[in-house]
């Protein structure tokens, strides 16, 4: 539905969007996904534990407290899911959705500790290796292998810009390699006696870990900073919607940022021939921002020749764009 707001300023804006955020059909299956995978890794991470302190392995130690983390992770995007399907109200007027995004930042940032520490236990255990029972650890590591892998299928087909499953997701995907590193040690042991090859695998485990939560971080950070989603250009949005009707005669101030997974946002200024019809280029500028960008909910701002804001000294974001 659009319809227009007249301003004393002299001009108007145009809104064409839904507050309704109906999250329920993806937040149910979110919420389902992470706490079956939170009840898996919290039953693997007794069993871990309870087989690094009987065998004496670094390497199931360490996934065991890497599946700690992970319990508290799946918990904390779990919570995420559920309170982002809360409607908006007058404090949060976008309702929720961002704390799924929070989650996963927040996930991430715990990849960072958790690997400084197994790295720190790691060295030690080289300059200093402990006997390990290699039959025990690699039982337990093959359970926790095939567990991982069945935690891991749970969450696979989220949407891509699902950071807070995203998160859930490396954490296991952590634990997957970390049970990888531990059979593999544990067959070295065995075979030719290689202790030092438990913790050079959870060395090597953990800097792959790293590099993934590097990834997340970033990918997090950027919308909580509300930045430009990937494959959405400003110069190339200013361009194609200035074409898609013959009465825009500018188009600047555009901004484009996301609030969650799936959920695209965008304001812009639009500077129409006298005589324009309003709610003609209204629908075409929204219909081309939501089949082309996946801009679900823009708000659209008609000013009357000079831009009123750039008359206010406010014109800081970006400036006009003739074409």
């Amino acid at each position: 539905m659009a319809h227009d707001h007249a301003h004393a300023h002299g001009h108007s804006h145009g809104h064409a969007h839904d507050h309704s955020h109906d999250h329920s059909p993806i937040e149910g299956s979110s919420e389902k996904k992470l706490l079956l995978a939170f009840v898996l890794t919290l039953v693997m991470l007794v069993v871990e534990a309870g087989g690094g302190l009987v065998s004496g392995s670094l390497a199931l130690l360490a996934d065991a407290g890497h599946m700690l983390v992970d319990a508290l992770a799946l918990l904390l995007a779990f919570l995420g899911a559920r309170f982002a399907a809360r409607p908006a109200d007058a404090q949060r007027t976008y309702g929720y959705g961002r704390i799924e995004v929070l989650a996963g930042f927040v996930n991430a940032l715990t990849q960072f500790a958790l690997v400084a520490f197994i790295i720190y236990e790691a060295v030690q255990r080289l300059f200093h290796p402990e006997p390990i029972l290699s039959g025990i650890m690699f039982v337990v590591a093959l359970v926790g292998l095939v567990a991982n892998v069945v935690v891991l299928r749970t969450l696979h087909g989220h949407d891509p810009d699902d950071v807070n499953i995203a998160g859930a997701s490396l954490h296991v995907l952590g634990d997957l390699l970390g049970s990888v590193a531990a059979v593999l040690a544990a067959l070295a042991v065995y075979f030719m006696g290689w202790l030092w090859a438990d913790p050079a695998l959870s060395i090597l485990v953990s800097l792959l870990i790293l590099r993934s939560a590097w990834s997340l971080v970033r990918r997090s950070g950027h919308i909580l900073l509300e930045g430009t989603p990937d494959g959405v250009h400003l110069d190339e949005v200013t361009k194609v919607l200035h074409e898609c009707d013959p009465a825009i005669l500018d188009i600047h101030h555009v901004h484009v940022w996301q609030m969650t997974a799936g959920s695209r946002m965008a304001t812009l200024h639009a500077e129409l021939a006298p005589g324009a019809d309003q709610a003609r280029v209204l629908t075409a500028i929204k219909t081309t921002l939501s089949e082309r960008w996946q801009v679900g909910h823009a708000t659209v701002q008609f000013d009357p020749g000079e831009c009123p804001d750039e008359l206010e000294g406010c014109g800081q974001d970006g400036g006009r764009h003739s074409h």
